[in-house]
């Protein structure tokens, strides 16, 4: 895949059901910004995942990616109704971006009402990264993950997935190259669609200004072992990182070898710098 860089307006964009053939770069809140979402290769061509990518004015805005779930059109009808919800209520609130946190919170409990009223089983994970100036704090439900790791390797945050194995790791009944491949790795024990939904929130920290942030669905994490995505991003220039990453995993995903983690998904990934 011949991945390059389009510069576009990132005030308020949403990428839902999107089958990107390159990545798509722009400044936002003080720092640059890099997204990309396609379908899993192979499959029918639909993409359950949805990236959005939302100023609420110059200081301020929030970037997300949320995985549908069900394999058919309810995850993306779910993942869908995740980004434009937190789109409709950011916009409503441009005039009051202090209040940023209290409109996600209300934006992910209204997105998991719409979901439950679809019936059927719909779901889908959300991860959130909110932007104040250099600040950042993260809110998750499932396991669409965020990384924030520094120009050396160091790993500053790292949410923990709402996932049994992952829970076995963060315990350390299992290493990472044994969860990677476990039966269960699939299983999600906490989505946006179900009634006892828990939205996640982590503490502000600062980014500096050579820290990398990452927000991925699960089919870049299935992919590749941590430090692997660590030593893609943490330095260079972005969209060199992003198109290794979109290189590498589609071919894990068409190829897999002896040693390397594999797993057919869709894909979808924000990267941000200061």
């Amino acid at each position: 895949m011949g991945l390059k860089i389009d510069d576009q307006a990132f005030h308020a964009s949403l990428f839902r059901t999107a089958v990107m053939e390159r990545a798509l770069g722009a400044e936002f809140i003080h720092g640059r910004t890099v997204v990309f979402s396609t379908a899993a290769p192979g499959s029918n061509g639909v993409n359950e995942d949805a990236v959005a990518v939302i100023a609420c004015g110059p200081q301020s805005g929030i970037l997300a990616v949320a995985d549908g779930l069900g394999g058919g059109p309810e995850g993306e009808q779910a993942s869908r109704i995740a980004v434009e919800t937190l789109q409709e209520q950011v916009l409503q609130y441009q005039g009051d971006c202090d209040q940023l946190r209290e409109v996600i919170l209300s934006a992910i409990e209204v997105a998991n009402e719409k979901i439950i009223a679809l019936g059927g089983g719909a779901g889908t994970t959300l991860s959130v990264v909110e932007l104040h100036g250099s600040w950042a704090r993260t809110y998750h439900a499932g396991d669409s993950m965020v990384l924030v790791t520094g120009q050396r390797g160091k790993i500053k945050l790292q949410t923990v997935s709402h996932a049994p194995v992952s829970y076995a790791m963060e315990a350390g009944l299992l290493d990472e190259s044994e969860a990677i491949g476990h039966s269960d790795r699939h299983l999600v024990s906490n989505v946006l669609g179900a009634n006892d939904l828990r939205i996640e929130m982590g503490s502000k920290m600062r980014l500096a200004m050579k820290d990398t942030l990452l927000v991925a669905s699960d089919g870049l994490w299935d992919n590749f072992y941590t430090e692997e995505i660590i030593e893609r991003i943490r330095k260079g220039p972005l969209h060199k990182a992003a198109a290794g990453l979109v290189q590498e995993s589609t071919q894990r995903m068409a190829h897999p070898r002896d040693g390397e983690p594999s797993k057919v998904d869709d894909l979808s990934f924000i990267l941000y710098r200061l």
